[in-house]
């Protein structure tokens, strides 16, 4: 139904056309910088992304023709300077860059940080391969970490499902995605590993770009990955995406499908080569016991006219080894005697032995010298007491013991002290010094006589 407006009211078509052309004529030719993202390359050929900054986005678009402009092709995170013109797709109002040439001219903030983690991890010895798990052959139990709604798991369960098994598989939802996805899904690692009892853990999603997969290149996803004690199988993205989550992992599959192809046998494929090596063993053993009982049959013709000949040789063998027996016990007798005086001549000339001798012989002769010293030193110490005695009862000690005393002058000219034996050694007023058997006294002199 046609509307009669009035002029000062547009439709929408007019006016998106309005600001179409408004927007081609200003910005005919523009230089943006920015990185990419959500880069598609459908059947058509032409690349449809997104160049992002840190506070924007703008959507373009590089038509086919464009492209062999480029040096190499063009990938998501990739630092990007694009020349080309603003354009407004009419039909859904969007305003888009259509892209002439585009200057390569490094990668994006998220490429560095991977690459920054990537870097740290590996040389913290994150990656190494002594440090991956052995998935188990035959899981009874599997937990899958994954977002309860997306594709991933229903493509995990759907192999499951075909391979027809008994496997026990559990889904612990966690998001995938956004700012909250890394720290739920390391807190879902470690809940596992804690509290429940599984044979594997699956980590999986769907495909998506740079940053719909980052939260599986956060250090913590990473870490919880690396700290885990069950085996952990990635399938993160499409084949070409190789998350840090994925180097981290103790296998990583190309897809979730993989990944179920990895863990899950194929009991319909089991059974049929297990049947086909049945019938393949019963035919081989079947063929073998032909041949051996077509050899026995053989062999038993031939042997029979030998039967007499290796009777006689059976009794001639017996004949030898009791001979041989007897030779051996009359050698090994001889033998023995002459080890047996061997062993005695060695034990009589056997340096342990003399030196046991020599020990005793030192050991008499250090207790004679200890007691001869300790009469010696007895000897000694009488005679020492003896001597002491003498010198005791001459010593001038033992007289002033009795009362006695040596009275002792100072001589002005030397100093030196002289043994006061006269009354005219000293005058009045003189200070002497009398030593008693304990003590002394100095005294002055008041006379003399």
């Amino acid at each position: 139904m046609q509307l009669n407006l009035p002029d000062s009211v547009k439709t929408v078509s007019q006016l998106t056309l309005d600001i179409k052309l408004m927007l081609e004529c200003q910005y005919r030719f523009v230089n943006v910088s920015g990185e990419i993202s959500n880069l598609k390359i459908p059947f058509s050929g032409h690349h449809y992304f997104t160049l992002k900054d840190s506070g924007a986005q703008l959507r373009a678009v590089m038509f086919k023709g464009q492209q062999r402009y480029l040096a190499e092709p063009l990938k998501d995170g990739q630092q990007v300077i694009c020349r080309g013109r603003i354009s407004v797709y009419e039909p859904r109002g969007d305003y888009q860059l259509i892209v002439d040439t585009i200057d390569q001219h490094g990668i994006g903030m998220l490429q560095m940080k991977f690459a920054a983690l990537k870097q740290k991890l590996a040389d913290e010895g994150l990656f190494d391969a002594t440090r991956k798990k052995m998935l188990p052959p035959f899981p009874a139990r599997i937990v899958v970490i994954s977002s309860a709604t997306g594709a991933a798991v229903h493509d995990f369960l759907k192999i499951c499902k075909q391979r027809n098994t008994n496997t026990t598989i559990q889904i612990l939802p966690v998001p995938v995605q956004g700012q909250a996805a890394a720290p739920a899904i390391a807190k879902a690692i470690q809940t596992v590993n804690r509290q429940i009892q599984c044979d594997t853990i699956v980590l999986c999603r769907g495909g998506g770009s740079l940053e719909d997969l980052w939260a599986f290149n956060e250090e913590i996803v990473a870490r919880a990955i690396a700290d885990s004690k069950i085996p952990i199988i990635t399938g993160v993205g499409h084949e070409i995406d190789t998350t840090i989550a994925d180097l981290c992992a103790d296998v990583r599959a190309p897809t979730p499908t993989g990944a179920a192809e990895i863990l899950i046998p194929d009991t319909t494929r089991i059974k049929i080569q297990l049947q086909t090596a049945q019938i393949r063993l019963r035919r081989i053993v079947l063929q073998q016991l032909n041949i051996s009982e077509r050899n026995v049959a053989q062999q038993h013709r031939h042997l029979g006219r030998f039967r007499s000949k290796i009777e006689n040789l059976s009794l001639r063998t017996d004949l030898v080894i009791d001979k041989f027996q007897q030779t051996l016990l009359r050698l090994l007798k001889q033998r023995e005697e002459a080890l047996q005086h061997t062993t005695t001549r060695l034990q009589y000339q056997a340096p342990l032995n003399r030196i046991e001798l020599r020990t005793q012989t030192v050991l008499h002769l250090r207790k004679q010298i200890s007691q001869q010293m300790i009469s010696i030193l007895k000897h000694n110490e009488d005679s020492l007491s003896r001597c002491a005695a003498l010198l005791q009862g001459v010593s001038p000690l033992s007289i002033l013991s009795r009362g006695y005393s040596i009275v002792q002058k100072q001589d002005v000219v030397s100093g030196e002290a002289q043994t006061v034996s006269k009354s005219s050694q000293v005058n009045c007023g003189d200070e002497v010094k009398i030593r008693l058997y304990e003590g002394a006294l100095t005294c002055k002199v008041q006379s003399t006589e």
